[in-house]
């Protein structure tokens, strides 16, 4: 599993003129079956994704997020072998 990390590098206003295509790709990811969990940082400084894949994937789809194209957030790509889930979360782990 990888965690995506992702922190804005511009002014929201900057940023909120991505959000709505942001948000489209986002559900892509879901669609695909690659995102598992995802949220915003409190404050809002960035988010935060749970994904699943190979690097190679992960590397992919993060180039396409309209974030990255349009330079107003930076990734973080960690990633974790999740050996215990809580119950319900099994999925989580590998």
């Amino acid at each position: 599993m990888f965690i995506l990390s992702l922190t804005y590098t511009a002014e929201l206003s900057d940023v909120d003129l991505h959000i709505e295509p942001h948000v489209d790709w986002v559900k892509d990811g879901y669609d695909r079956g690659i995102f598992l969990a995802s949220g915003r940082k409190n404050p809002r400084t960035g988010g935060v994704i749970f994904a699943r894949g190979t690097k190679a994937e992960i590397d992919e789809i993060v180039a396409t997020d309209p974030f990255t194209v349009h330079g107003v957030a930076d990734y973080q790509i960690t990633e974790v072998a999740m050996t215990r889930a809580a119950p319900g979360l099994e999925g989580l782990t590998e």
